[in-house]
């Protein structure tokens, strides 16, 4: 039942670019270190830059795992399930990289995301994630589920920050600066944006 693909393109990149939620799993090198599974959604925070390229935003909110488990290793799986229409289950398994807000490379990544306030979110990094391996497979066992609309307290909490108070905020908070598992997670402080 299940294909492998070479790109991301046609009928592929149109589902993934539908899914209003998809989930990117990380782990660290240690084999006792903590997986990490996460749920990304915010309409418009995720992008298809070639046919094996994505990237997505991320943002102020819980811990840093992502990132940490990126900066150690670069290994990250991201999945899109049909919860509407016809069953499918796409997986990218590939290479990531947080590109920070100083990076030069970060105002022009930025741009692949226009339907977003980035300002409005605290956003941290544009995750770049280059695949290795695209594959599919049934999904007959995932249920039919309603979307509704998007929530907007992640924008209305951090709507509020600065450069500044963002920092505070993320030097406060554990599992920020380093990963559950102590690898080295977001710089603090939280480098500048581009000007």
């Amino acid at each position: 039942m299940g294909k492998v693909y070479e790109r991301i393109d046609g009928r592929l990149r149109t589902f993934i670019e539908q899914q209003k939620i998809f989930f990117t799993a990380t782990a660290p090198l240690d084999g006792d270190g903590t997986v990490n599974l996460s749920p990304k959604g915010l309409a418009g925070s995720f992008a298809v830059l070639d046919e094996q390229t994505v990237a997505y935003l991320d943002f102020a909110g819980s811990n840093a795992e992502t990132i940490a488990h990126l900066r150690e290793n670069g290994r990250i799986t991201l999945m899109w399930c049909a919860f509407t229409g016809p069953p499918n289950i796409v997986r990218v398994h590939g290479r990531g990289e947080p590109v920070f807000r100083d990076d030069p490379r970060f105002a022009g990544l930025v741009e692949h995301f226009p339907e977003v306030d980035t300002d409005a979110h605290g956003l941290r990094a544009v995750i770049v994630v280059t695949a290795e391996l695209i594959r599919d497979s049934c999904g007959f066992a995932v249920p039919y589920l309603d979307y509704r609309e998007e929530r907007a307290l992640h924008g209305d909490r951090f709507r509020r920050e600065d450069d500044a108070s963002l920092s505070a905020y993320f030097e406060k908070k554990e599992h920020i600066a380093r990963s559950i598992d102590g690898l080295p997670g977001l710089p603090l402080p939280l480098p500048p944006g581009p000007a």
